[in-house]
């Protein structure tokens, strides 16, 4: 955890993520100021900040004029952006010099690159959870009910496939059913390829969800959440593996409360678990 008070810059997008690090930062000791997005940004987060600006997306020269003007040490980027809205962005000429260099790269080379773009100007860019550390997904068993054999065999190959693909900068999740890959996480998110791989690999189906190799954690980390396990109930997947300590894992003791109640099991993994056959 961050302990130095200083100015730190938010860039803020939809959901309570922005909302729990602006609050957090804040109880911290330090100033927040914000950007906002028109209909991607979640504006309850002015209630923790102390200055705040409302931009286009694109608009990098200008979000860092204001964070200078602002004093800003450190910036943080947390919360959805909508990516079909996204595509129609509106780059200034900062931001599409940047995009017509990345033009044929990946997510995770763009969100290095925007990354760079602050720390030359003296910026530097933090992880979200340096503030809201409750929300990293713990190790091991996160409910009552423990993996059986089959399923403890689809986390271990979910967990290889999942890591095979972040290589290949494609996705985080993947749907597995007794050895077989029924989905794979693309642009549609997690909550559509859960959708998606449990209809056509049926009930039992178990989800994993990894960090991707090389992926800049500081700027774009795996989540999941209560309507993931909600949905996993109503589509008859039965067993969720989440990366522990590289994830953020929103609403936790409501969803174990729920995944308990309707017998699914959450496990938080790493490499020694897969390594020792610890679930």
């Amino acid at each position: 955890m961050i302990k130095n008070y200083e100015t730190i810059g938010l860039i803020a997008g939809g959901g309570q993520f922005p909302l729990l690090v602006a609050k957090g930062a804040a109880a911290q000791g330090n100033r927040v100021v914000a950007v906002f997005f028109k209909g991607h940004s979640n504006f309850e987060v002015s209630e923790y900040t102390d200055e705040s600006i409302e931009l286009k997306l694109g608009q990098l020269s200008k979000l860092i004029s204001f964070f200078k003007k602002n004093g800003v040490s450190k910036v943080v980027m947390a919360g959805t952006i909508n990516k079909p809205k996204a595509l129609d962005i509106r780059p200034d000429l900062r931001a599409a010099k940047l995009l017509f260099k990345l033009a044929t790269k990946g997510d995770d080379v763009l969100l290095r690159a925007i990354t760079s773009e602050f720390e030359s100007e003296g910026m530097e860019v933090v992880g979200p959870h340096e503030y809201a550390p409750e929300l990293l997904t713990p190790v091991g068993f996160l409910t009552k009910r423990k993996p059986n054999e089959i399923e403890s065999a689809d986390l271990a190959f979910g967990w290889k496939i999942a890591r095979d693909l972040g290589r290949l900068d494609i996705g985080q999740c993947v749907v597995v059913r007794e050895g077989i890959v029924a989905a794979v996480e693309a642009i549609e998110g997690t909550d559509a390829a859960v959708k998606r791989g449990c209809e056509l690999g049926g009930k039992g189906c178990c989800i994993v969800k990894v960090f991707k190799p090389g992926q800049e954690g500081r700027v774009d980390m795996p989540s999941i959440g209560l309507k993931t396990i909600q949905a996993m109930k109503e589509l008859g997947a039965t067993c969720l593996g989440v990366e522990a300590g590289k994830s953020l894992f929103f609403d936790l003791d409501e969803s174990v409360r729920f995944a308990d109640k309707y017998g699914i099991t959450i496990v938080g993994l790493n490499q020694e678990l897969i390594d020792k056959k610890k679930f």
